[in-house]
């Protein structure tokens, strides 16, 4: 089994956020298969679905949180942990994980000190996985937000990094 890792990044929703995610949730109430529109507008109001954000809604909405959970760690398009100032997604479907995206991903892991899908505690890198981002001329290929890069080298990823940290 994975590791279990604790999410590092305090979560800190403003009161705002909250206001916002109640009055959707209350749009949303008694409406048969309203969980889904719910989760993705609260990720769009968080940018993810930390445990907290879940306990309202399920709170509001009457649904018990394991169900709540399960929907929003079934679904890849649900992230519970924060995405940083600058997301990177590293390919690796069959194109570029055999020319070497798998190198690249680890790389990443160890220089950011992350794994998948976890955001750095300084809240300027995150780092995911994809499946095929549909450049695969461009084997391997990982993005920096909508930045692009292809053809990528190891002794690449320093320099990448550097871009976006001065």
């Amino acid at each position: 089994m994975g590791s279990k890792e604790k999410n590092t990044v305090p979560f800190n929703g403003t009161p705002e956020q909250e206001k916002a995610l109640r009055e959707m949730i209350g749009n949303h109430k008694g409406q048969q298969g309203a969980l889904m529109p719910v989760l993705q507008q609260a990720q769009e109001i968080y940018g993810y679905l930390p445990i907290e954000v879940q306990s309202i809604i399920a709170e509001e909405m009457g649904i018990p949180l394991e169900k709540v959970y399960g929907v929003s760690t079934f679904y890849s398009q649900f992230s519970l942990y924060p995405k940083g100032k600058y997301k990177i997604s590293v390919c690796l479907g069959t194109a570029c994980y055999v020319k070497g995206s798998g190198d690249i991903f680890a790389k990443l892991s160890e220089k950011l000190g992350i794994s998948d899908g976890k955001c750095t505690q300084d809240g300027i890198f995150s780092l995911d996985a994809c499946r095929c981002i549909g450049a695969c001329g461009l084997a391997p290929v990982m993005t920096v937000n909508d930045d692009v890069y292809g053809k990528l080298t190891v002794d690449e990823i320093d320099g990448i990094l550097a871009k976006y940290t001065e």
